[in-house]
């Protein structure tokens, strides 16, 4: 199977995206005007947020992810792979995106949440030396569902996969 092509989301990908995100997170989905606002932050001298897209050979969006950096600090924002993809190592490379994106925006930690009941990420973040460091009860609504506060200190985990190279 031929891996999906990492680029860089534009403007013509939030369709796509959105019919991703509606698929994967019906009760909690981005709009169209979140990625609009977060796009507008990714490009130029002044940007502070990275997004990529996924595409599989056919052309097919298969997976999104974005990160948002401040004052040393990035967030993942969101990170999805379509379903017939999990498995894959899809996941893993976006992750692999993001936190070469954090290290050249220059910070020292990346947060991120997960739903506590979604382990198989959970099972991803903590490969890449991501740590729990807390909850945000209630943060998925609907459904009123806890997420899991996870952080990993870039360069503990830069010096981790230089030593295994």
């Amino acid at each position: 199977m031929t891996q999906a092509v990492l680029r860089e989301m534009r403007w013509w990908d939030i369709a796509p995206v959105l019919d991703l995100e509606h698929e994967l997170f019906p009760e909690d989905a981005w709009s169209a005007g979140m990625f609009w606002s977060e796009l507008a932050h990714a490009r130029g001298p002044g940007a502070t947020r990275h997004y990529v897209v996924a595409e599989d050979p056919q052309g097919r969006l298969v997976g999104y992810a974005g990160l948002a950096a401040a004052g040393g600090l990035a967030d993942v924002q969101t990170i999805a792979a379509a379903r017939d993809q999990w498995g894959t190592g899809l996941g893993a490379r976006l992750l692999t995106d993001l936190l070469k994106h954090a290290t050249a925006f220059e910070c020292d930690e990346v947060l991120l949440e997960v739903r506590v009941d979604n382990t198989r990420a959970q099972k991803l973040y903590e490969r890449f030396g991501f740590e729990p460091i807390g909850f945000r009860r209630g943060y998925y609504q609907p459904g009123n569902v806890d997420a899991l506060v996870m952080r990993l200190n870039v360069q503990e985990h830069v010096q981790g996969t230089e030593e295994t190279d």
